[in-house]
């Protein structure tokens, strides 16, 4: 193995295992040591990497707002899915990525850290990406006549980010079945009655 991918191999060691220490302890009570503890490399090796614990949630709020984008790139990209379906199946793939994948959850609960100033906002991104579905599905025609683009919005961002806050203590509420009574529950109310 070269240097490089020594030092890349390190690297992520590092963002996994602190993205694991900041979503279990929060960003105030991580420690630095038990980062490159759980990572398995030396003191000297993390500080190389990470001049401060800030660089390091940095690091992983940019990955992780890297992966939210490429997830809502290709639910986006798809052919033949209307704009509702694709905002209906972010949520999906959103709490998987939430639920698998630590840098992911942890890039979202570092953005809402009070003991740091964060550098991406991911529940903001979140937000103003369904709040353009959602404009065009009104532009298709999709949204039920006198439904509010903006209201819908607002409703699937706060169910989505109070799922995931719930299932920081308790991972049922980050389910398949969770959003499925979401959605049975909000779709009706959104989507406009096909045309016969």
């Amino acid at each position: 193995m070269t240097k490089q991918e020594r030092a890349i191999q390190t690297r992520e060691a590092l963002r996994q295992a602190a993205a694991e220490i900041f979503t279990r302890e929060g960003f105030p009570r991580a420690s630095l040591p038990s980062i490159s503890h759980a990572a398995g490399v030396s003191k000297g090796a993390l500080y190389f990497h990470f001049h401060s614990k800030d660089d390091l949630a940095t690091a992983i709020e940019e990955e992780a707002e890297a992966r939210v984008e490429l997830i809502l790139q290709r639910l986006q990209a798809r052919e033949g899915v209307t704009s509702l379906q694709t905002v209906v199946d972010a949520t999906y793939a959103l709490m998987k990525s939430v639920a698998t994948d630590a840098v992911v959850r942890a890039g979202f609960r570092l953005g809402t850290e009070v003991a740091r100033e964060s550098s991406v906002d991911l529940w903001g991104r979140w937000q103003a990406w369904v709040h353009a579905m959602l404009s065009r599905a009104e532009e298709s025609a999709e949204l039920a006549p006198g439904v509010s683009r903006s209201a819908a919005g607002a409703v699937i961002v706060i169910a989505v980010a109070g799922m995931e806050v719930l299932a920081s203590k308790n991972a049922e509420w980050m389910t398949p079945e969770h959003l499925n009574l979401l959605w049975e529950v909000l779709l009706p109310q959104l989507e406009a009655c096909p045309v016969a």
